[in-house]
């Protein structure tokens, strides 16, 4: 069957199309996003402001065209931080319905963390091991331990590559080059949140794989010199505590806006890459590995495995 999986992210709403049947590997046939930082549309009051919601509305009604001109028989749309903490989120979706007739499901943190993992395992298999995953997002980072394909610890902390960006180095959000004190405060930060999740994950077991997935992880790897995007999906990518640690003293003497013409780094998410760094650093730190090897599968890839999983057991 085609599938459509509407990702509305902190900063992307993207869908993507698949082939997808019981007991063979989802296949891309179709990928399609709108990048709309609805992040940056909650104010101080945690509202989601009305540009924010048109333009969600906006990019909702494009991905089901999209989808319905793709052939797609079912559209799976989700919802991850940006809207599950508007306090007005759940009236924003209610309209999303009534303009474009798309259900999104409101994933929490622990949701997030548990599909992630699940599309991780499929990707290594159970010659993996014990894994250990970790997704950075726009809102929050994601990490997960277990020997299964449901983790024994599942976690989300406020730690995303776009929210620190906006607390703590408004310069790297202008296009600048970030503070260095800033950069400073952002690890010392990330260590206090990270230093309860990492004693939950060690007391559950050494993992025998660490891996990390999603878009800023894969654009350090790239920045430390994993192979391109287009060198294919099963090229093995690693993430070096060693070549990230190299990696945060070289964007932390750069503008931001300047990130945006090196390989691997898109235009929209430049300015998030010190933030991102920094994060990656801390959570390798707390979880004491020398590398982190890269997953191509994620939260989306998990969404469509829980899916099929559910067809198959009907």
């Amino acid at each position: 069957m085609r599938l459509g999986v509407l990702d509305v992210g902190s900063n992307t709403v993207h869908l993507l199309v698949v082939d997808a049947h019981r007991g063979a590997h989802p296949t891309p046939a179709h990928s399609d996003k709108s990048v709309l930082r609805l992040a940056e549309h909650v104010g101080a009051d945690g509202v989601l402001s009305k540009a924010g919601e048109k333009a969600l509305v906006a990019a909702v009604r494009r991905a089901r065209e999209v989808a319905t001109e793709s052939g797609c028989e079912e559209l799976l749309g989700f919802v991850t931080s940006a809207i599950r903490e508007a306090s007005n989120g759940a009236k924003v979706l209610e309209r999303v319905v009534e303009a474009t007739g798309v259900q999104l499901q409101v994933l929490s943190g622990e949701d997030e963390a548990r599909l992630t993992f699940l599309a991780v395992r499929r990707w290594f298999g159970w010659s993996a091991g014990r894994l250990l995953v970790l997704d950075i997002g726009g809102g929050s980072l994601e990490l997960a331990t277990g020997i299964d394909e449901d983790p024994d610890v599942a976690l989300s902390v406020p730690l995303g590559a776009g929210r620190m960006t906006r607390r703590f180095l408004p310069d790297a959000l202008a296009g600048r080059r970030p503070d260095l004190g800033a950069l400073d405060e952002l690890d010392a930060h990330a260590s206090r949140l990270l230093a309860p999740a990492a004693r939950r994950l060690a007391a559950a077991g050494p993992p025998d794989l660490v891996a990390a997935t999603s878009k800023t992880f894969r654009t350090l790897a790239r920045l430390t010199g994993a192979a391109p995007y287009s060198a294919g999906l099963r090229v093995p990518r690693q993430l070096t505590a060693v070549g990230l640690g190299q990696l945060v003293g070289f964007v932390s003497r750069i503008d931001s806006s300047a990130l945006a013409e090196l390989q691997g780094v898109s235009v929209d998410r430049a300015h998030q890459v010190p933030a991102g760094a920094v994060v990656a650093r801390a959570a390798m730190r707390a979880v004491d590995v020398p590398f982190v090897a890269i997953c191509p599968w994620a939260l989306r890839e998990g969404v469509i495995l829980r899916r099929l999983d559910g067809l198959e057991g009907a």
